[in-house]
């Protein structure tokens, strides 16, 4: 990619990659994104740029690739105080981690990021995370412990939807029968 290319031109290539399906295609643009970006000293963008690189190369199948995409880049948002995009760069962490099956790993990390986005006030990116440590409990089974997760990023939607709403019923039955 010629030098002459910006850094955003690079990253709408990959994001058009990413859209027609061409994963391994979008990561490549992306990281030529993230070194055009490291070139004009814009660390933040660079590191969004591996993040989106590493969420193609987990949809290229490539866990081991996803996660060396995004080392370093929680402690880059962390170090310019932007929580939120430090909760989804620990998130990516953990979805690679979990492609990696390194299951303690990918909890604490997706406990971390739920975290994160609780303290940003971000209750459905938090049940986002929720959602895949729930799903990892009970794939690993941690059954009870699933379902208080999934419990505990339902209750703090403030508009859940109707299939939501059915579900945090559900999850409340076990509960109220604990409590007798």
């Amino acid at each position: 990619m010629a030098d002459s290319i910006s850094p955003r031109k690079i990253s709408a290539e990959g994001q058009a990659a990413y859209q027609r399906g061409d994963y391994l295609a979008a990561a490549e643009h992306f990281r030529a994104a993230a070194a055009a970006y490291e070139a004009v000293s814009d660390l933040l963008m660079a590191a969004e740029m591996r993040n989106n690189a590493s969420v193609a190369q987990l949809q290229a199948g490539n866990a081991s690739a996803a996660l060396a995409e995004v080392d370093g880049t929680p402690e880059i948002f962390a170090a310019a105080g932007d929580v939120r995009r430090q909760a989804m760069a620990v998130g990516n962490q953990a979805a690679a981690l979990e492609g990696l099956k390194r299951t303690d790993e990918a909890l604490a990390a997706y406990e971390l990021s739920a975290d994160l986005f609780q303290q940003v006030g971000e209750p459905d990116l938090r049940l986002h995370a929720l959602k895949a440590m729930s799903a990892l409990q009970l794939e690993s089974g941690r059954r009870l412990q699933a379902l208080a997760t999934m419990k505990a990023g339902l209750d703090d939607l403030k508009k859940p939807t109707l299939k939501e709403r059915f579900l945090q019923r559900l999850l409340n039955i076990p509960f109220r029968m604990w409590n007798k």
